[in-house]
């Protein structure tokens, strides 16, 4: 096949380009930025996703039968896309997060009412609330993300695209990405508490129970080439996430067993623990998500086991450390101070 790929020189889209190719497809990749590195077995499409019926031509020429947009952030894009795909391709893939349904606004206090059943399924209500992060989270995500505009809306990327009668679209709704090239370092803060030597790493007892989706990179993008080959993806929704969720503390002791850390995790009570550690949501609303249809529908299963996936990101962690760090992630007096009380 032919697969467009727009924002796919990322996180997620070098991957993705990678097993397609590998694959036998044949594969273009729109973006932004000079590639200092090119593949001779990828056409390299530069342009701004903005602006993206300017590049149409050059489109056309690839001819593409699927185009997969890694880089959707508000509907006003995912409207651009119809446009210019409705004229070239036969299908879209949409890339959108967990952060559509209501639980996640629950999570964030922006949703009132009762918890959120669980396990979340492509069926669970979307949230009601479409302004999930304050302005200055979204400038935020912008100052990492360059491809996130002002209008940052995941739910009407999904109704563009699921209600496009010019086109059909699938939707894959991912969670939380680990992986090497995290440009939001994931693992970062626990990995330099063990690097400083830290016998003892505080947590809240809400945070350590918290269980949250997650998804090792290499296995998201496996997920979104199967959507992409398969035409049964056609019209679908899918949840992308490894299972099951594990708990806070259990995440964290597994990276610590990857990591050969000896030390131990203290649990404290909310009100014991330092306030730099405490985390401005109700985590008594778990996010734990059923990725059964995919695995049902295309046969999805992930191809790195999370052991490896855990010990390759802390490789790639301890190699690429973050250029800023924010000093409140390693506030030591505060947790030397909560240990040394006897919390």
């Amino acid at each position: 096949m032919r697969i467009l790929l727009i924002g796919g020189n990322g996180f997620i889209g070098s991957p993705l380009a990678s097993e397609l190719r590998d694959s036998g497809h044949s594969v273009a990749i729109f973006h932004r930025s000079a590639d200092k590195s090119p593949d001779k077995n990828v056409v390299r499409i530069q342009g701004d996703r903005n602006r993206l019926s300017d590049h149409l031509e050059q489109i056309q020429r690839f001819s593409p039968e699927v185009i997969v947009d890694l880089i959707l952030s508000s509907g006003e894009q995912a409207r651009q896309l119809i446009s210019t795909s409705r004229k070239v391709a036969r299908r879209v893939i949409a890339i959108s997060s967990m952060d559509v349904y209501r639980a996640w606004g629950v999570v964030h206090q922006s949703e009132p009412g009762p918890l959120e059943a669980l396990p979340l399924t492509e069926d669970s209500p979307p949230r009601t609330n479409r302004q999930l992060y304050p302005p200055e989270t979204v400038k935020m995500m912008q100052s990492i993300f360059s491809w996130v505009d002002e209008h940052y809306d995941k739910i009407a990327v999904e109704e563009a695209i699921l209600n496009s009668t010019e086109i059909s679209g699938t939707v894959l709704r991912l969670p939380m990405v680990y992986g090497p090239g995290d440009p939001l370092h994931r693992f970062f803060p626990l990995l330099k508490r063990f690097d400083d030597g830290r016998s003892s790493i505080l947590l809240a007892d809400d945070l350590a129970a918290w269980r949250g989706p997650r998804g090792y990179v290499e296995n998201i993008a496996h997920a979104i080439a199967l959507a992409a080959t398969s035409n049964q993806a056609a019209g679908r929704v899918y949840n992308v996430c490894q299972e099951p969720t594990l708990s806070e503390l259990a995440w964290q002791t597994r990276i610590a067993t990857q990591a050969h850390w000896s030390g131990e995790f203290v649990v404290l009570p909310r009100e014991k623990t330092p306030t730099h550690l405490l985390q401005p949501a109700n985590a008594a609303q778990h996010i734990v998500a059923s990725s059964e249809r995919i695995r049902a529908d295309l046969r999805y299963t992930e191809l790195v086991d999370i052991d490896k996936a855990i010990r390759r990101t802390i490789a790639w962690e301890q190699s690429n450390p973050p250029t800023t760090i924010d000093p409140q992630q390693f506030n030591y007096d505060a947790e030397d101070a909560a240990l040394a009380s006897g919390a």
